[in-house]
């Protein structure tokens, strides 16, 4: 960390260069506390200096402009001041904001970042001004973005944050009251917690005795603001050309008729729904539906074996089951009703019936003359539902009364289901989407995540519809029918903000850069990453080609059970590094813990560990508590455990390392995935990397790396060796992988999560202990990936 005090000379500003230095280096200076907040390198000159300095500087005079930063307590204003090239320093006292120790790891913004990783001189660029190359490792907002950003600065920031750790009910009842309606106020006491299994059993509540509907919010309330005309919802079919809209106004209508059959066939609050539709308009409108009757609706995602969608109907045991006939993904058409008659025939076996199977008919893919059918059981969607009335009474409930079900993955044993309750989640993800994504009410949102995963509750539905937004949903896949699609959908709707997986960045990386730079993208304004650490080189295609350099990334991290963003870039607010979350959402204290669970400071890494409730925390694991609290709040008594490690480095920002299960131990060397997995992306010749653990008899366990090539490359022992050099001279050799595996793709869900279990299984060559893989995109990926295990 370097004060920004210590970068003057005789009032000449100093910047740490290797030499010999450019005639004019590519370098930005970050002022934490007035807007505008920065100063480009077009703007410096090289200039003598007296007396001189150590030999490994160089200095440069600032020409016709002006900022202010903080210098440890003083103002330094560089400018014109009347004389072109001059600096001038400002002695008069500066108030500088006091932090106590709860925001030890957040003050340091005051402070100009010094670097990420092994880059040692300090090196920025600014939005729109010039590309992110290897050599950057600061990305600051410009500024014009952070002019018109709802948190425009570090100092608005930390007065936000300081206030949300120091005053969290003073902090949330505000949001809560003044962004949501609420039929009745909760009681005096906004929130009540226990975190530590020592002190007795997990509890976490939030606007306890508040009454409300967060499908009411979503739409009633929008509806009767004036937005009654807004696009709420548009829709792109896998086919080209193949598209819908809702406005707010049809959205409810829709919902409304939904709600009024599920109440005639005799759902009432409380009762469960399950959902497996794919991405069409009605998966939302299902959600919303029984949100609007307080029924505790289930989404599947459909691509979940028979198997998988039997566990969580046993588990649940829902009224009714909403499901479509097939649809199509690209090419290829998938029986979504086969899939659910096999699982209600499974769940039957198990005690467990269920009544409707209330069926859409997709026309696109199969006509009803072909679809399977039980008479009794299974409705057509479309001939019942538009037959009942547009309104319907909202179902009032309490704030934690619950919201959804969202099962985990599950890939070995019972899954878990996350319960979520309706208040603090209702208030956390609305807020959490308008400042991570610096909402704006002319913003047209594309997030890509399908709504069988959380991103898709928190970050498709709830979230942008409780801000009134206009939301983009999409059938089909990524690169169908090429992979442009992603950007003709982006020019379509003229799109602002886009938020994906790095696995799809990633895997448009690898396709070129043509199909990116053929379409305009001028609409984008702010990209979003989330679901696994992205690594730096991914994020600075994202930025550099998707983006065009102007576009700032909230590349969140955040889990199923923690509802919404926990460690978030906010757009316009602090400079980015490549590949780090940065830093923690209003309300949320993240600590690094080590084995013992003693929290680290200052620059560490370890245990990632919440200390504290947030309102969007879940609240349990359905119908198993105990597991609730063994697997979340016993590792570290005090604390919840993410599961996750993290690095925060001397600058305050995290970077996520992957989940700890994917913590390597070489010889005593604890080695993240993720680590190496950026350290061979970052080669040319590679695109993608997925790296387990095997055994190992001398080092305990050792790297197995799979490696997808760019196109066109060949596999030859020269790039396997290459590959493993990078892994060496950016980690060390301990971290050189022993064994690369070439991979043509990888075993992949079609929300882009890596399968590693399948890879697990595949290195160590238990091939008949793969398990279900039906629910990967390419099940033909696992064949290619067993040929060639010996190439």
């Amino acid at each position: 960390m370097v004060p920004l005090s210590n970068l003057f000379h005789n009032n000449v500003l100093i910047v740490a260069a290797r030499p010999p230095p450019p005639p004019v280096p590519d370098f930005s200076v970050y002022s934490s506390f007035n807007q505008p907040p920065l100063f480009s390198s077009s703007k410096f000159s090289t200039c003598p200096l007296s007396p001189p300095l150590p030999s490994k500087t160089t200095a440069y005079k600032v020409g016709c402009w002006s900022s202010r930063f903080d210098t440890g307590g003083r103002i330094g204003r560089l400018g014109c001041g009347g004389g072109c090239g001059s600096v001038v320093m400002d002695s008069s006292p500066r108030k500088i904001l006091k932090t106590s120790h709860h925001l030890r790891h957040v003050e340091s913004m005051k402070i100009l970042p010094s670097g990420a990783g092994n880059i040692s001189r300090l090196n920025a660029v600014i939005l729109g001004e010039s590309l992110a190359s290897e050599e950057n490792d600061l990305v600051f907002p410009s500024e014009k973005f952070s002019g018109q950003a709802l948190v425009s600065s570090p100092e608005k920031y930390l007065e936000m944050y300081k206030r949300s750790i120091e005053d969290p009910a003073g902090f949330w009842s505000d949001i809560a009251s003044s962004e949501f309606y609420w039929k009745e106020k909760w009681g005096q006491q906004v929130f009540s917690e226990n975190l530590d299994v020592r002190k007795g059993n997990i509890k976490i509540e939030w606007f306890k005795g508040g009454v409300t509907n967060i499908c009411y919010n979503c739409l009633d309330k929008n509806v009767e603001a004036g937005l009654g005309d807004k696009i709420a919802l548009y829709w792109e079919g896998n086919e080209p050309g193949c598209d819908g809209t809702l406005t707010y106004t049809q959205l409810l209508q829709k919902v409304c008729q939904l709600a009024n059959y599920l109440k005639d066939i005799g759902v009432k609050k409380g009762d469960a729904v399950v959902i497996y539709l794919p991405m069409f308009m009605e998966l939302p409108i299902a959600m919303l539906a029984c949100a609007r009757i307080g029924a505790v609706h289930s989404v599947v995602f459909a691509g979940f074996s028979a198997e998988s969608l039997a566990q969580r109907i046993v588990d649940c045991k829902p009224k009714v089951v909403i499901t479509c006939n097939a649809v199509k993904r690209g090419s290829k058409v998938i029986h979504l009703k086969d899939i659910v008659d096999a699982a209600l025939i499974e769940a039957a076996r198990n005690n467990v019936s269920v009544d409707v199977s209330l069926t859409y008919e997709n026309h696109s893919a199969m006509n009803r003359e072909s679809t399977n059918w039980k008479d009794g059981r299974d409705i057509w969607w479309q001939d019942v539902v538009p037959k009942y009335p547009t309104t319907c009474e909202v179902e009032w409930v309490d704030s934690e009364d619950p919201l959804f079900l969202l099962y985990t993955s599950g890939s070995t044993g019972k899954p878990k289901g996350v319960l979520h309750t309706t208040g603090g989640y209702m208030v956390y993800t609305a807020t959490t989407f308008k400042y991570a994504f610096d909402y704006k009410p002319s913003d047209v949102y594309w997030c890509t995540a399908d709504c069988g995963w959380i991103t898709g509750h928190s970050y498709v539905t709830y979230g942008p519809l409780l801000n009134g937004a206009s939301v983009v949903l999409y059938e089909g896949v990524p690169n169908y029918p090429d992979s442009g699609r992603c950007w003709d959908i982006v020019d379509k709707y003229k799109v602002t903000i886009f938020y994906t997986a790095p696995t799809l960045v990633r895997s448009l990386m690898r396709d070129g850069d043509e199909y990116v730079t053929r379409y305009s993208r001028k609409s984008l304004r702010v990209l979003g990453s989330v679901g696994e650490p992205i690594n730096p080189s991914a994020w600075r295609w994202f930025f550099n080609v998707v983006g065009d350099s102007r576009c700032p990334i909230s590349d969140t991290w955040w889990q199923t059970e923690t509802g919404g963003f926990m460690i978030t870039p906010l757009p316009g607010a602090w400079p980015q590094k490549p590949g780090s979350a940065t830093f923690p959402f209003f309300g949320v204290q993240p600590v690094i813990v080590d084995e013992k669970g003693v929290e680290i400071e200052g620059e560490c890494n370890g245990y990632l560990c919440v200390k504290s409730s947030w309102p969007g925390a879940f609240r349990t694991l359905y119908g198993d508590h105990e597991r609730y609290e063994t697997t979340y709040f016993k590792p570290f008594p005090g604390y919840y455990f993410s599961g996750d490690g993290c690095s925060r480095d001397k600058d305050g920002y995290h970077w996520l390392t992957g989940r700890v299960d994917d913590v390597i131990n070489v010889s005593g060397h604890r080695i993240g995935t993720a680590e190496v997995e950026s350290a061979l992306v970052s080669h040319p010749q590679c695109a993608e990397a997925a790296v387990v653990g095997v055994e190992h008899e001398v080092k305990g366990q050792g790297i197995y790396a799979f490696v997808t090539l760019v196109d066109g490359v060949d596999y030859s022992e020269e790039l396997r060796k290459s590959l493993i050099l990078a892994v060496r001279s950016q980690i060390g050799a301990f971290a050189a992988p022993d064994k690369i595996h070439w991979a043509p793709g990888l075993p992949k869900t079609r929300s882009g999560k890596i399968m590693r279990r399948i890879l697990r299984k595949i290195a160590a060559r238990q091939l008949d202990e793969l398990g279900d893989t039906s629910t990967l995109a390419d099940p033909n990926v696992v064949e290619q990936l067993i040929e060639l295990a010996d190439r």
